[in-house]
């Protein structure tokens, strides 16, 4: 007994040791404390880590990705001989172009959309195009009897029943479908496609005559340095073609940065998913406070004989925080060993869909983070009880049931908890790809967890002033929501956030699906006709008022600009607002017109008059304008066929977006353009009209009008559809995380106030009451705590969902009944169900031990 005297000063090495001779006895109690910390640092680790899978992949393939060391893109012109001379200077050259046109069966019966994409001789440059059967460029694409080949996309032959060595017709030219696209390894540098593949060579898109003055064409300059060429050299080249030739208009991408909208993408949704673990980490914080406090309430005896020998009380708090350390590392142990599984695991599942993804990968920086985020969580959470149990006299602990009579703890302990949070924050926040995302985010579950204390305050208010009721079994359950240390609390704490967040996911899903399915196509036209030829628009709109007399048609001219500039300053050169990001990422649609468009207000500044010849006018959309910080009388720049234009604000206008009718950005006064090639784009609105009669237009127009793309909007809204309902797979199943973290905490809630239950049970039967009267209680119970997390998560969760889908999206809300009855009935089932699961035990319970030990 002498090792129990602590008059010399115990160390910290006493406590270690007696830690660890304290967790010979097991992990009991701590299984859900262990599950949450795995479970959070799993889903940080294994996300960052497939993150930086497909990021290194991107950059370690850049050349396949991109199809060369550097492109150069231009849009609607293809380069000069003085662009192109400098271009196959500095290496060897592959041209290619990529377009949207319509692909029709030769007897016109049928016709689909396709992603045409023309090449030379030399393409791939780097990387492997892989066909079924395999074939070389000229089998492949060149003219044989009167039909230029073609390698499609195996959905392509589906849609159209066709099978290899069909003819298809594209433009004026006939082809050959001879290979299906097996890779295509530079898609991925393409951007997303929404109709299928349809390759071509170059000569056959000129035979097609798809390629007019104002065609919406994209042609690319890909090179081929010599080997070992440096990155230096890449940005010198960069730079002397801008010096070179500054009114290009050309878009330059090198290797590394060969795909920047799926990286882009990647970060944003590794973000999302590092939140979404971030509060599936924070929610299995709760878990930790409920497994220490537990474990802490059966070590009472323990603390009072510390207490009683003399022991401090930083002494009592460093035996048991080796503990909670200990088994802290053994929970991120397990979740780093899933964390570092999951890049493979997504490597095979994503084989088929992002090549790059290929290889997983091993990422310590990933996996360091996400233990780093586990054990702050840990002390974070821990902290409280420890500083509780340090400063409840020993003679206290002998008489009370445990620590919850004794209130908060002291000061210190609530400044160290609340800078261990800080940090974990500040951690979030500084590693976020988007941080005003992350602050937002970080602000919400904070406000969330305030909110849910204080709505398991206001319950056990109400149940404390509830009026007296008959029934025992009632009464029994209303004194337990109210009692110390009821459940309230941790039941709804724990699972409040997960499922407020299932409810926002499942409104913002229900909203967007309701416009895309119902709202959308009410409003939207018909069709959208692209690349019209201003010599053949009146000819082209007498045969759709012909095909569709009820119909109403809107038209305008159409051309692309790039913006390079507002008020002579060089956009690159400005700091821009992710808002307003979008509408200087690449080519804008842009137009003309001598009169306000349809679907717009004025609301700023006037129009020109319809004969105005003056200076360059611009009316730019009024959102867009003040996420863009811009005025009137400010100037913009934009790159149109290789010429710089500048044009002044005239004025600002609300565009009505959603209505899909012909809008832009930019509309700008008739005489800028004067004299510019361009094509027109039309619509045509009639609600009336029957699926076959749409049929029948786009028939006789892709008849016609071979080179003109016929969109129709409920087909391109049904994929748009189909993608949002994939993406809220995705992300729902993401979000799960949260709700199996709180899932979790619930049960070791549940699991934690069993011992306080059994005394309960034992005394109330020892007084009389039956086991079905218990039952009915603890069922009343849960039914309540169940319904009160339920009306939480409804409130909490479609508050957020009308402020994204409003103020956001600015999109009409809509009540959901089903989310409604979904959210109570999960509500119910877990809380009825895994309470009754614990006390179905507790019920079975011999009187006599208990009772001895009071």
């Amino acid at each position: 007994m002498s090792n129990l005297s602590f008059g010399s000063g115990p160390t910290l090495k006493l406590a270690l040791r007696f830690a660890l001779r304290e967790m010979r006895g097991g992990l009991s109690g701590f299984y859900i404390f262990l599950a949450c910390i795995a479970l959070g640092v799993a889903a940080i680790g294994g996300v960052n880590s497939v993150a930086n899978s497909v990021t290194s992949g991107i950059s370690t393939q850049g050349q396949s990705i991109l199809g060369g060391d550097i492109r150069f893109q231009l849009n609607q012109r293809e380069v000069t001989a003085e662009e192109r001379a400098f271009l196959e200077s500095k290496g060897k050259l592959a041209v290619s172009a990529n377009m949207r046109s319509m692909a029709r069966l030769p007897d016109g019966s049928d016709q689909s959309l396709v992603e045409v994409k023309a090449v030379d001789g030399s393409y791939p440059l780097n990387g492997k195009l892989e066909t079924t059967p395999k074939l070389d460029h000229g089998a492949l694409f060149d003219e044989k009897e009167g039909a230029y080949g073609a390698a499609v996309a195996e959905i392509f032959l589906e849609r159209l029943h066709l099978k290899l060595g069909d003819r298809i017709l594209l433009g004026s030219a006939s082809f050959e479908v001879r290979s299906v696209i097996v890779n295509e390894p530079d898609a991925l540098s393409d951007g997303f496609g929404f109709a299928p593949r349809f390759m071509v060579s170059l000569e056959g898109l000129g035979a097609a005559g798809l390629v007019q003055p104002g065609s919406l064409v994209d042609h690319n300059y890909k090179i081929s340095l010599p080997a070992a060429s440096s990155e230096e050299t890449i940005t010198r080249i960069r730079d002397e073609a801008q010096e070179k030739f500054p009114q290009a208009g050309w878009t330059i991408r090198s290797r590394t940065n060969a795909a920047p909208s799926l990286s882009a993408n990647i970060e944003r949704f590794s973000q999302f998913l590092t939140l979404v673990g971030l509060t599936a980490l924070v929610v299995g914080g709760v878990g930790v406070a409920n497994a220490v406090r537990s474990y802490l309430d059966g070590k009472r005896g323990v603390i009072a004989t510390f207490k009683s020998l003399g022991a401090p009380g930083w002494f009592v708090i460093a035996v048991y925080l080796f503990q909670i350390v200990i088994l802290a590392i053994v929970g991120i142990l397990v979740g780093l060993i899933a964390a570092a599984a999951i890049p493979y695991l997504a490597a095979y599942a994503l084989q088929n869909v992002l090549p790059i993804a290929g290889a997983g990968g091993f990422y310590p920086g990933a996996l360091l983070w996400a233990a780093l985020f586990g054990l702050l969580t840990t002390l974070a959470f821990a902290i409280l009880p420890l500083g509780r149990a340090r400063d409840v006299p020993a003679t206290a602990l002998f008489r009370e049931q445990g620590f919850d009579q004794r209130g908060w703890p002291k000061p210190t302990y609530i400044g160290i908890a609340v800078a261990l949070m800080g940090a974990l924050c500040l951690l979030a926040i500084y590693f976020a790809y988007d941080r005003r995302i992350a602050i937002v985010f970080v602000g919400a579950v904070a406000v969330s967890f305030i909110i849910l204390r204080a709505v398991s305050s206001l319950v056990q208010w109400l149940a404390r002033r509830a009026p007296r009721v008959s029934s025992t079994a009632f009464r029994l359950a209303i004194g337990n929501i109210h009692r110390p240390g009821a459940l309230t609390p941790s039941v709804i704490l724990s699972l409040g956030l997960g499922l407020t967040l299932l409810v926002s996911l499942a409104l913002i899903d229900g909203s967007l699906r309701q416009q895309l399915a119902g709202n959308l196509p009410e409003k939207a036209p018909n069709f959208f006709f692209v690349d019209i030829q201003s010599r053949e628009i009146d000819q082209f709109k007498d045969l759709l008022q012909k095909s569709a007399p009820n119909g109403k048609i809107v038209s305008a001219p159409m051309l692309r600009g790039r913006i390079v500039a507002f008020n002579g300053t060089d956009i690159t050169k400005m700091t821009i607002s992710p808002e307003g990001a979008w509408v200087l990422r690449g080519d804008r649609g842009i137009t003309y017109a001598k009169n306000v468009p349809e679907n717009s207000t004025l609301t700023e500044g006037s129009w020109w008059p319809a004969d105005y010849t003056g200076e360059p006018l611009v009316s730019f959309s009024a959102e867009e304008g003040r996420n863009l910080g811009l005025k009137l009388g400010d100037t913009v720049t934009v790159n149109v066929l290789g010429r710089n234009m500048t044009a002044r604000i005239a004025n600002f206008r609300e565009v009505q977006w959603e209505s899909l009718a012909i809008n832009f950005v930019m509309v700008f006064s008739p005489n800028t353009f004067a004299g510019a090639p361009h094509a027109w784009l039309a619509t045509l609105s009639d609600p009336t009209a029957t699926t076959a009669q749409e049929a029948n237009v786009m028939r006789e127009v892709t008849s016609v009008y071979p080179a003109v793309t016929s969109v129709r909007v409920k087909d391109a809204i049904t994929i748009a559809n189909e993608l949002v309902g994939q993406l809220a797979v995705a992300i729902r199943a993401a979000a799960s995380v949260a709700l199996i973290a709180s899932i979790l905490v619930l049960g070791g809630a549940l699991a934690a106030g069993n011992r306080a239950r059994i005394h309960d049970a034992v005394v109330l039967k020892t007084l009389g009451a039956t086991r079905r009267t218990l039952i009915k209680a603890f069922t009343l119970e849960y039914v309540l705590l169940g319904l009160s997390t339920a009306v939480f998560a409804l409130l909490a969760g479609g508050l957020a969902a009308w402020y994204v889908i409003v103020r956001v999206m600015s999109l009409p809300a809509s009540f959901q009944p089903e989310v409604a009855v979904m959210t109570v009935a999960v509500a119910l089932v877990l809380t009825v169900g895994f309470g009754l699961a614990g006390t179905w035990r507790i019920l079975g319970q011999k009187a006599a031990p208990v009772l001895r030990n009071l």
